[in-house]
């Protein structure tokens, strides 16, 4: 957005009190369209990128306009829409038509597996396009599932110093012993993905002494602490003190399950991996810190990935992930020791089939149109166990899943409020 369209967007929202930094464009003309029926009894409807109704801009923008009175009166999920720009632009798009008369009949379109459009009559239509009542999902501290804490990856604040390639590693001069207590793996969404080897400095406290002692990584640290210094920002200053460290220094005992920030909408699941106590999870990516591997099970779901793309939104056309609003936020429903233990066997298939293609990448296995049979195999294994759990048979397309997970999310908050 240019300063002009921003402009825009506060004129609209300012005086409602609503921040619309977070709101796209597009979200200017839903308030407008739902102010301008409040007075007429219009009918209107948009063709529009499907954000509208995903992630941080849904509880910022759908309240108002079902405050105006306006209801979902007919919609199509999302899907891809080539038009007559000069390039064919694709975009992922939605309709939604808005009405204020609660008693018209509402009718939500979607594509089955086959590419066909189905369309059903709905006592209601939520602001995610699915079938239920008006819930809102809204960020959460912890896992209304009772699920492990997952942690944002470690943040260097160091202006390159604490981080270097395989190349630089070997510039330290460390001899072997130094090296196994000063370097370590680091990974981020990129080094998880496609492979690539990027290591970090890690420095206890009571190994300070000895890496000071090393002027290759001493010159490191004093770099870190200059830099710390000349920020503007208070925290970052007082971060100075230890420069020898990242800003958080969380790490595992036995294991990490690490999951990408950001990734490609184009693969069908999530990217979510395993690995070791001796390696790094950089900010670019999230942690799950000695969790029972069937925490993988959930994550590597087409559930999960349904659920994230819904109520965390899109990063451009990737997924973004957030632990407070994707993962804290997904309903599971109460697992049985059984029930883990068949997720957890789940996890394993999958990791064993990614093994039986080393050294491939994550980017490579996970090519929609490249991806190994026996990986597939095993996801699909994996999406029947858990589909299993939740209604004792698979889904049969992505809307009923999201309908499904809705339902469980508004009977479990509800409970927790009670």
């Amino acid at each position: 957005q240019a300063a002009e369209q921003k402009a825009d967007l506060a004129a609209v929202f300012d005086p409602y009190g609503i921040s619309s930094k977070q709101i796209d464009y597009v979200g200017g003309w839903f308030m407008k369209a739902a102010a301008y029926a409040q007075k007429t009894t219009a009918e209107v409807a948009f063709v529009s990128t499907n954000s509208i109704c995903q992630g941080r801009i849904v509880p910022l923008l759908w309240p108002k306009i079902f405050e105006f009175g306006s209801i979902i009166r007919f919609a199509h999920t999302s899907f891809k829409w080539a038009n007559l720009a000069s390039h064919n632009a694709g975009v992922t798009v939605a309709i939604v038509g808005l009405a204020t008369q609660a008693n018209k009949r509402r009718q939500l379109y979607d594509l089955n597996r086959d590419g066909e459009t189905t369309v059903r009559d709905a006592a209601n239509i939520t602001p995610y396009l699915t079938i239920g009542e008006n819930t809102i999902v809204n960020s959460q501290r912890g896992s209304i599932a009772g699920l492990p804490q997952m942690a944002f990856g470690n943040m260097p604040v160091d202006s390159g110093n604490l981080l270097f390639s395989v190349d630089e590693t070997s510039s330290l001069g460390l001899v072997r012993h130094d090296r196994e207590i000063f370097v370590r793996r680091i990974y981020g969404s990129a080094e998880f993905i496609r492979g690539l080897v990027r290591n970090c400095l890690w420095i206890s406290d009571e190994n300070l002494p000895r890496a000071l002692e090393i002027n290759s990584i001493r010159d490191r640290i004093e770099g870190v602490k200059a830099m710390r210094l000349a920020s503007k920002d208070s925290g970052t200053q007082d971060m100075a003190s230890r420069a020898h460290q990242f800003r958080e220094m969380n790490c595992a005992e036995r294991h990490a399950l690490i999951l990408p920030g950001v990734s490609s909408e184009g693969r069908e699941y999530l990217p979510v991996g395993l690995i070791d106590s001796y390696s790094v999870v950089s900010n670019a990516a999230f942690a799950l810190y000695d969790a029972p591997l069937w925490n993988m099970a959930l994550i590597a779901s087409r559930l999960h990935l349904v659920w994230i793309g819904t109520v965390c939104g899109k990063l451009k056309t990737d997924f973004r992930y957030s632990n407070t609003l994707g993962w804290n936020t997904f309903p599971v429903p109460l697992l049985t020791e059984q029930n883990k233990a068949d997720l957890t066997a789940c996890a394993e298939g999958i990791l064993l089939a990614r093994e039986a293609h080393f050294p491939a990448t994550i980017a490579d296995l996970y090519d929609p149109e490249n991806m190994p049979e026996n990986l597939r195999r095993a996801h699909e294994r994996n999406d029947e166990v858990l589909e299993r759990i939740y209604i004792g048979r698979r889904f049969k397309n992505d809307t009923e899943r999201l309908e499904k997970l809705f339902e469980l999310y508004t009977k479990m908050t509800t409970s927790a409020k009670a």
